[in-house]
């Protein structure tokens, strides 16, 4: 069924809406009314061969559709629930190869070799030269505020440190760092027409991102040296990555370590200077709770998707085989059968089981640890720095049809 008290054609992943707001009033709607429900769309707008998908908003659902790889494949369409109109089904097709549309067992083959790179000791051996990135990216900030005026937010201080962060991680020279920036940006933001980018323009920034990756990966196998790289690649006996799996894995960083982590920094701190008495308490105390508040309240990927493997009941619904269904993170991170009054930013929030990671599963985010940390560090180095942060104008939203993206965020230093 499709629920009922949406206005016709209402459609969660249309890119025009995300690029307002995130539609929270129409998720509550529906987690009440019709948890799973149909969302009917135009034959192939989504770039799939068929007229809608499934939109599940539950907390419990979502978690359960994450859990059972068996009914419910990120291969067969892979897990990006719209792209462009116009992309071609080879060319989703392709994407397979990247970790996050696997499924068992060669998604099960993938990740433990992966996971080398993101050990405990491998994520804290990080942590100091972090720390120091996170006070100088402030600092710069500190100084570009001494001009007056104000600054973006975005360019200036979220985006730096996930960048940095994968650089050290794997070994990328620092001095290349713009040019990653660069090619998430124009593989992420195909949906908002203030980037212009063209098909060509999306696949060239694959290519280019796919060929230095490989590069790398190929310099490790041929030197190796005490980093993850060649953990990853030429590690013997013990299975490797191949350099085309190299390839897709760092584009898989890219994006989805730089654009959400850079996302939930950003969202993070609107929160904390639209909710003032959220901020003192952070400035106070420094909650290791914060970060976890932050990735719920903020949600970076709205939504992900599955395929049905089988005709089966979800959420009271008959789905089919082959259709596909929306995991709607937004809704869930609400769900105020979880959450005590989830609409309150509170960073002392304890437990906070939200899903802003994944619901659990094979595809739980392999990054998590290092993505609460860079949260935890650039807070702090913010609260040290620019205490007196301000608004200096609305969020310009990205216009994408999964991503909660903010382009700009304009602040002043205070007085």
């Amino acid at each position: 069924m499709s629920c009922p008290h949406l206005p016709e054609g209402f459609d969660f992943t249309d890119p025009d809406l995300l690029r307002t707001r995130v539609p929270h009033p129409e998720f509550a709607l529906m987690r009440k009314t019709a948890p799973v429900s149909w969302c009917a769309q135009r034959r192939g707008v989504s770039g799939f061969d068929d007229e809608g998908y499934w939109a599940v908003t539950r907390h419990a659902d979502v978690k359960y559709v994450s859990t059972h790889p068996e009914l419910f494949s990120s291969w067969t369409n892979t897990a990006v629930i719209r792209f462009n109109e116009s992309i071609k089904r080879d060319q989703i097709d392709v994407q397979r190869l990247i970790m996050l549309n696997m499924d068992p067992p060669e998604h099960t083959r993938v990740r433990q070799i992966v996971q080398r790179g993101f050990t405990p000791r491998s994520v804290n051996s990080l942590q100091a030269a972090l720390r120091d990135r996170a006070h100088r990216i402030v600092a710069a900030a500190v100084e570009r505020s001494r001009t007056g005026g104000s600054f973006d937010f975005v360019s200036n201080i979220a985006v730096e440190l996930p960048l940095q962060a994968i650089a050290e991680l794997i070994g990328v020279p620092q001095e290349d760092r713009a040019r990653i920036f660069e090619w998430s940006n124009t593989m992420a933001s195909y949906d908002d027409p203030e980037f212009a980018i063209t098909e060509e323009a999306g696949v060239e920034a694959t290519m280019e991102f796919m060929a230095y990756s490989m590069n790398l990966a190929a310099a490790r196998k041929e030197c190796p040296a005490e980093d993850i790289v060649t953990k990853l690649v030429a590690a013997e006996g013990s299975g490797n990555l191949s350099s085309d799996e190299f390839g897709f894995f760092v584009i898989l960083l890219a994006v989805a370590g730089n654009e959400t982590t850079r996302n939930a920094i950003t969202h993070g701190m609107h929160a904390f200077l639209t909710h003032p008495e959220q901020w003192e308490l952070y400035k106070r105390e420094r909650p290791e709770t914060a970060a976890e508040e932050i990735v719920r309240w903020a949600s970076p990927i709205v939504s992900f998707q599955r395929t049905a493997t089988e005709d089966l009941v979800l959420g009271g619904q008959e789905i089919k085989k082959g259709d596909r269904v929306g995991l709607f993170y937004s809704s869930a991170n609400n769900d105020p059968e979880v959450f005590d009054s989830p609409e309150v930013f509170d960073i002392t929030r304890d437990p906070n089981p939200h899903l802003g990671f994944g619901g659990g599963g094979p595809h739980f985010c392999l990054g998590k640890s290092l993505a609460v940390m860079e949260i935890n560090l650039m807070f702090n180095a913010i609260a040290d720095a620019l205490p007196d942060l301000r608004l200096a104008g609305d969020p310009r939203r990205l216009r994408s049809a999964w991503l909660n993206g903010i382009k700009e965020l304009q602040v002043t230093a205070g007085a």
